[in-house]
């Protein structure tokens, strides 16, 4: 019987979002905790402007019955979750794009 995450630990489940260097592999040690530091930063960034956005529609739309608040809020928070997932990704996509390149 072959076990599909016989191979696998916890570092591959919560490893952050520290991306797959692939091209970026010859990069120092410093560089790459520059990376992560920046990416972990605008991660958070983009989770507080969802948030925002979710608190500014639950306000608009129930307490001042401001439906354009509810909707700026409704834009924030697909915007702020959109950025999550871009960033997220970009160490996939630039590895991807390199690996057609070569």
């Amino acid at each position: 019987m072959l076990f599909a995450a016989e191979k696998g630990d916890i570092n591959t489940i919560i490893g952050g979002i520290a991306p797959d260097w692939g091209p970026f592999g010859s990069l120092g040690n410093e560089a790459r905790v520059m990376v992560e530091v920046v990416m972990a930063v605008a991660i958070l960034l983009c989770l507080a402007i969802a948030i925002w956005g979710a608190a500014k529609q639950r306000i608009g739309a129930t307490a001042l019955r401001d439906t354009f608040s509810a909707e700026q809020g409704k834009g924030l928070i697909i915007a702020g979750l959109t950025g999550v997932f871009i960033i997220g990704s970009l160490g996939t996509v630039f590895t991807i794009v390199y690996g057609m390149a070569v």
